[in-house]
């Protein structure tokens, strides 16, 4: 279907710009005229793959602006297509007001919101057509969309967690690069034609210091690009073989003291996912399946894929968890209680909670951890420079009676 570039007119005068697909000129205007708009202007746009992997992306923050608004509208029992054609004018974000005119187009042609959502699933994820078609089977749509808002806040909330656990330490991996290529690039080269010319052997460590400062020289490219084209090559393989993307996915939970960190940011993202779809109404078989397609980790997806079997095989939930051997005994034990307290909705958010919190504290502990590591990498660095170089140096001086 053809895209369009147009310009109309809204009710007040105002123009209005933006993109619409369409079967032609008489169906744009049609679409336009439903949203209150009268076409001025358009032009066919021919898309590039070039041009759709430079498209801005929407962001989390102007979903829930969008979330916020529907379910303000829904309660105050505006119209579902006036509800979307006042979030569409109300957004900063031109790609997601592009697509709500979609999805309005959609829903006025008589499909489901849900449905209509699915069509994009660049902006609206798995989770968010789920929960909002569990709303409108419920007949509950502003409970969905306030629980999609505060969902679409603890991302950005964890999002920013992880920012903060690695900004620092790439700011001192590119630190400890700069100090090596400056050390092995500039300062070592021009005192080694001296080195070399004094008499007597060299010690070990500046003889160690020139090879490798040579080797720097000659195959930086190499290594700077070796690392670079192993994580390329391992992400494509993890992308074409599930087995691959298994082993990778268990390598990281045992990476020293990152690999827990990532294993409670795993378990905090299924427990707040299963957490969510169950509080709008997607039965337990649902939210596993939910669960294992967005917690992250293969290792998990697979423990919760064979959890979700036991379950409809006539399994507990917790004694399925547990048969899997992938999750801690706390959360088998806080499913357990749910399950025979018929409390599964606050057991699920007291996980939640729960790893929230530890993935805060391991994230401070990890920082805590590396900033001395790195910090005493780069002074050993800085101290076999100084001793292999000066030494010599003095020791020549010496000789010559200074």
């Amino acid at each position: 279907m053809p895209l369009y570039r147009y310009r109309a007119m809204n009710n007040v005068g105002r123009n209005v710009s933006g993109m619409l697909n369409a079967v032609n000129l008489m169906d744009l205007e049609s679409s336009l005229r439903t949203m209150g708009l009268d076409l001025i202007r358009h032009v066919e746009v021919r898309h590039g793959a070039l041009a759709s992997l430079f498209q801005k992306p929407v962001a989390n923050g102007d979903l829930v602006q969008m979330c916020i608004h529907l379910e303000q509208l829904d309660r105050a029992g505006v119209p579902l297509l006036d509800a979307l054609n006042d979030v569409r004018q109300a957004t900063d974000s031109e790609r997601l007001s592009d697509v709500l005119s979609e999805v309005m187009k959609n829903v006025g042609e008589g499909l489901y919101l849900s449905r209509a959502l699915e069509r994009h699933p660049s902006v609206f994820d798995q989770v968010f057509t789920a929960i909002v078609a569990a709303g409108e089977q419920s007949g509950r749509l502003a409970f969905a969309f306030g629980h999609l808002a505060e969902h679409l806040k603890w991302q950005i909330d964890m999002t920013q967690k992880i920012r903060k656990a690695t900004r620092y330490p790439l700011f001192m991996m590119i630190v400890v690069l700069a100090v090596m290529a400056l050390m092995m690039g500039m300062v070592v080269p021009q005192v080694t034609s001296f080195l070399m010319s004094t008499s007597g052997e060299l010690p070990f460590m500046t003889r160690a210091l020139i090879a490798t400062s040579d080797v720097v020289a000659a195959y930086w490219w190499l290594i700077l690009g070796l690392p670079l084209l192993a994580v390329v090559a391992a992400g494509v393989a993890a992308r074409r073989s599930e087995d691959v993307a298994f082993r990778l996915d268990a390598l990281k939970f045992r990476i020293p003291a990152l690999g827990s960190v990532l294993k409670k940011l795993a378990l905090a993202r299924f427990a707040h996912f299963v957490a969510l779809t169950f509080q709008a109404g997607v039965d337990i078989l649902g939210c596993l399946e939910t669960g294992r397609r967005v917690v992250g980790n293969q290792v998990l997806a697979q423990a919760l894929q064979a959890a979700r079997r036991d379950v409809q095989a006539g399994s507990s939930l917790s004694a399925a968890l547990k048969a899997t051997g992938q999750f801690p005994h706390l959360v088998v034990r806080m499913f357990r209680i749910g399950e025979e307290s018929g409390k599964l909705n606050e057991a699920l958010q007291n996980i939640g909670y729960f790893y929230d919190r530890e993935v805060d504290n391991s994230v401070q502990r990890l920082i805590g951890m590396i900033e001395p590591a790195l910090t005493l990498v780069v002074g050993a660095i800085v101290l076999w420079v100084v001793v292999g170089v000066i030494g010599p140096i003095y020791d020549s001086i010496g000789a010559l009676g200074f």
